[in-house]
């Protein structure tokens, strides 16, 4: 299953509705996309797959590494949580 490793977001399920309100499952996935981020604290390229609205609030906040010391724990992976141990232990 495709999962954002910043955000947890996963596909979604709902409907396909026609003008004549004829129902049909269908699936909303998010947009995912493999990205490489530079963490300056760590000095090394951290690649993970990351939805496109996890990317623009990386860019918002001002990097990476800041993004990760003020992300919940809770949506990150495994994978992130061990490196935002490392990044706050290196600060």
């Amino acid at each position: 299953m495709a999962k954002c490793e910043l955000t947890g977001k996963i596909p979604q399920s709902g409907n396909n509705v026609s003008h004549a309100k004829n129902r049909n499952k269908r699936k909303f996935n998010p947009n995912l996309q493999k990205i490489s981020f530079w963490s300056s604290k760590l000095n090394k390229k951290i690649s993970l797959t990351a939805a496109t609205s996890a990317i623009r609030d990386i860019d918002k906040v001002g990097g990476f590494d800041a993004y990760i010391i003020k992300a919940n724990n809770i949506y990150l992976s495994d994978k992130l949580q061990k490196i935002k141990k490392e990044i706050i232990s290196k600060s």
